[in-house]
């Protein structure tokens, strides 16, 4: 996996300050896409273990709300072991802090077994994150009065709900 960006002190992709990260990779190609540079799959940094203890040592900075994954796209295949990995230390190491992560995939039909983006980590995955923004941008449906997300399609999802319902429940807060 590679890295585009980390952008630390962030406080437009989730709550509070946060630590977001911009992983490289997506097939999405979203019309009008902030990040298009993001799409490429060797854009930016190859992510190491030096990367990750930064991640993680920032994180841990008390002003920190939490820490929000994006891109690109985090759950292509190629890159969801990777985010795993990092989404376990972050659980591990670093308590109390709130995990986002955004997707253009759907969280019904794309990251469900059979889904085109499951894989053998994909729930570990949705099982340890706070909030899934979901769906692809659309830029017909663009609204920039939207809380945390660009297109009036894209959903933000409280996971933990969704998991124990078994049902997508919208965060609200």
């Amino acid at each position: 996996m590679h890295d585009g960006q980390i952008l630390t002190v962030d406080s437009a992709n989730g709550p509070g300050i946060r630590i977001s990260v911009f992983v490289s990779g997506c097939t999405n190609h979203c019309k009008g896409c902030f990040q298009p540079q993001t799409w490429d799959f060797e854009y930016g940094e190859p992510y190491d273990d030096d990367m990750e203890e930064f991640i993680i040592n920032e994180l841990k900075k008390d002003y920190y709300q939490g820490i929000t994954i994006l891109g690109g796209e985090p759950f292509e295949i190629s890159n969801q072991q990777v985010v795993s990995g990092l989404i376990k230390r972050i659980k591990t190491e670093v308590s109390g802090k709130d995990i986002w992560m955004y997707t253009g995939f759907l969280y019904d039909v794309d990251l469900q077994p059979g889904g085109s983006r499951y894989t053998s980590v994909t729930d570990e995955i949705l099982d340890s994150i706070d909030v899934l923004v979901d769906g692809k941008f659309v830029e017909e449906l663009k609204n920039i009065q939207l809380k945390f997300r660009g297109s009036e399609n894209q959903r933000l999802i409280n996971m933990k709900a969704t998991r124990i319902n078994n049902e997508v429940v919208l965060w609200d807060k």
